[in-house]
């Protein structure tokens, strides 16, 4: 082998040592990306049902409406509408809360209580489909109001009692417009009396039988100036409520929590080369090791190239 040929041999190794050093701090920033999966909205069906278990009214639907309940919904039965694919895990919280009004309707329902509420969890297992005849869906059911009230089907499990914390919401209240409950599906106003009776007169005294009773004396009415006797007062027409937004409604839900998935699924980029990872998980120890190959290999290089020439 001459001189020249020895020189370019040596060469051509430290080449092949640098791109073979090289490989991993190429390959090292290949990017990966996990698929964020979720629990999406679903659709619920609802139907009130008797005592009896005979349905009442129209039968399965996601018609929303806050004055669409024209009967008391003293008992509901739901489920998710067909067609959905809901994945395993998710849960969709549906509630019915019972309140005291001060009037029939939304319009005048003013400050309101909440005497009850039920609460159930719908899941895949929910989900209407065939031979729906012989299935038994959840049912949620309240008690029945003797009084002005409101009635909330809703997509939630908040307690909208006008409490503060976790799981508590505000109360309705139609004059400041706070459109609780959230995620409202269905409702109903009505009622034939108010909730609270007014105050009642005081009683009258039983006359003593010790004492005699002396007649009252009649008193003469006073004529007024001119003659004319007085005029009787006519009460004010009562006042009608300013037109306000009832509530909007919706029969999708949110899901009560999300599952990811188990595999995470990576996500190539088209973006260009990508960039050198860094940080504790960089393949540090090889890309030093691949550097000090390539150093030692090019000082052996010049050292036998500088030795050829002197001999």
């Amino acid at each position: 082998m001459s001189r020249s040929q020895h020189s370019r041999t040596l060469a051509a190794l430290a080449a092949t040592a640098f791109a073979t050093s090289a490989v991993p701090l190429l390959g090292a920033g290949v990017a990966s990306a996990t698929t964020a999966g979720a629990c999406e909205s679903a659709t619920v069906q609802y139907r009130i049902v008797g005592a009896d278990g005979n349905v009442v009214g129209a039968d399965w639907t996601s018609q929303g409406g806050f004055h669409q309940w024209d009967t008391v919904p003293g008992s509901v039965q739901v489920r998710l509408a067909p067609g959905q694919t809901v994945g395993e895990g998710c849960k969709y919280p549906v509630s019915l809360a019972e309140y005291t009004t001060e009037g029939p309707n939304w319009y005048v329902s003013g400050h309101q209580s909440l005497v009850d509420k039920a609460t159930v969890y719908l899941t895949a297992d929910d989900v209407a489909g065939t031979d729906d005849a012989k299935r038994t869906w959840q049912k949620l059911a309240v008690k029945t109001p003797d009084c002005y009230g409101q009635i909330d089907l809703y997509g939630d499990d908040i307690t909208y009692d006008g409490k503060t914390g976790e799981g508590h919401g505000p109360v309705p209240y139609e004059p400041d417009n706070v459109v609780t409950p959230y995620h409202l599906i269905a409702a109903w106003n009505g009622g034939e009396q108010p909730c609270t009776p007014g105050p009642s007169g005081s009683p009258t005294p039983t006359p003593s039988k010790s004492t005699p009773t002396t007649p009252a004396t009649p008193v003469t009415p006073t004529t007024p100036a001119g003659g004319q006797p007085p005029a009787e007062e006519t009460p004010p027409p009562p006042t009608s409520p300013k037109p306000s937004t009832t509530p909007p409604t919706t029969p999708d839900v949110p899901p009560l929590e999300s599952t990811p998935p188990a595999t995470p699924e990576p996500s190539p980029s088209d973006s260009g080369p990508p960039l050198a990872e860094t940080g504790a998980s960089a393949p540090v120890g090889t890309l030093a090791g691949g550097a000090a190959l390539v150093v030692a290999l090019g000082a052996g290089a010049v050292y036998a190239s500088r030795r050829a020439r002197r001999s």
